[in-house]
């Protein structure tokens, strides 16, 4: 395993994190005696798998449901100053709330404290005032590391990059959880105020989110071979030095395995790496034309600025993906996540598009005349059966 420098915590960061919320038994709080020993028993192994291959950072939430609760009977169980735990709270309901919360993870964990505590979901303005006003969630987190029972605060976010530099420029935390990987770049200018502070920086489901490179289309595998689209994915985001650790949601103890081929890369990434960008972004430009690839995303308008909340850029975005890289599965996924996905993944999906007239919000696209017809097509290819959070399934 190779360690990063975790910003100001000095925390040494393996760059793979085990993340918490796919090995749990449900995504509701239940007792103890009703997790069955099979789902345990595969908890505690990916565990130790994890710890057996360096990684050390144990990273869940109290929204993770049982996750917490089955982490309580194996992490007693090492020596605590070798073990980096981190979970996350949702700031909601109040101030007394997030104590309680926070309470009843720290108990379900079976510790005395936890290293690392995240707000979950500063998400958009609002939240982040949540946050910062006096008696607000920040403070109560602060209270909690004054008590010993927390080492360091940071927040984890799904918001636009606008919302995560200003909680980034507060000076107020000391590690980001958030997205970024090579199918969506947004958020570097994020990162790159996370460095000026001198923050860990902890990227979200790469695997997943990043693309569903679990279980990639064909033509996504050819793109970016000799690597598997997992270990393209996960040296392009560990190439660049300003990104610490990558989470793995791992489900089993197995599926650490394809992570761990990075590794070898690492020393020197870049020329393996440079091959492989040039042809997925050659087949971009094959498909979709160059003027498109370079032009799409100007000039367009956030969910809140258009006609029925629709959520053009990333809709776009999917359309692009699926016709590139034949990413069909993936664009389902997370299209059918409009409007079910709240301040999570905002904004509408296109199923209503004839109803508006987009021409004002779109009035700094160079491709506005073409939009409205390229949103309805989206909406036939990934258009489908409405997607709820995983945590809301």
């Amino acid at each position: 395993m190779k360690y990063r420098r975790f910003g100001r915590t000095e925390l040494q960061m393996p760059v793979f994190s085990c993340g918490g919320m796919r090995y749990q038994y449900k995504w509701q709080d239940v007792p103890l005696a009703d997790i069955p020993d099979e789902n345990q028993r595969n908890l505690e192994a990916t565990i130790h798998r994890s710890l057996e291959v360096g990684i050390n950072h144990i990273e869940t939430a109290r929204a993770y449901g049982t996750s917490e609760i089955q982490l309580g009977q194996i992490l007693p169980k090492f020596p605590r100053e070798k073990l980096i735990v981190q979970t996350k709270v949702v700031p909601k309901e109040g101030s007394a709330e997030f104590r309680q919360n926070f309470e009843q993870g720290l108990s379900s964990l079976n510790l005395d404290y936890v290293d690392l505590l995240g707000i979950h979901g500063i998400n958009t303005p609002e939240i982040l005032e949540a946050c910062l006003r006096p008696g607000g969630y920040l403070e109560e987190a602060k209270k909690l590391q004054s008590q010993g029972k927390v080492r360091f605060i940071g927040f984890s976010t799904h918001g636009p990059t606008d919302i995560i530099i200003k909680t980034i420029e507060t000076g107020e935390f000391d590690y980001v959880n958030l997205h970024w990987y090579y199918i969506n770049q947004h958020n570097w200018p994020a990162i790159e105020a996370a460095n000026r502070q001198d923050m860990g920086v902890f990227i979200i489901s790469p695997s997943d989110k990043g693309g569903k490179l679990y279980d990639p289309p064909q033509k996504l595998v050819k793109l970016c071979q000799p690597l598997s689209p997992i270990v393209f994915n996960d040296l392009f985001c560990l190439s660049h030095p300003q990104v610490h650790t990558l989470s793995i949601g791992a489900s089993s103890a197995q599926d650490f395995d394809e992570h761990l081929k990075t590794l070898s890369f690492l020393d020197n990434p870049q020329e393996i790496l440079a091959e492989i960008i040039d042809n997925l972004e050659q087949e971009a430009i094959n498909i979709l034309g160059e003027e498109w690839v370079k032009t799409w995303g100007i000039g367009l308008p956030k969910p809140e600025e258009t006609p029925g909340n629709i959520n053009i850029p990333v809709i776009l975005w999917l359309r692009n993906l699926a016709l590139a890289y034949d990413m069909i599965d993936y664009g389902v996924m997370r299209y059918n996540l409009l409007g079910n996905g709240g301040h999570w993944f905002p904004g509408q999906n296109a199923e209503k598009v004839k109803e508006y007239d987009l021409k004002s919000c779109l009035v700094n696209s160079p491709h506005q005349d073409k939009i409205p017809d390229l949103l309805r097509q989206t909406h036939q290819l990934l258009g489908g059966k409405a997607v709820q959070r995983l945590s809301q399934a």
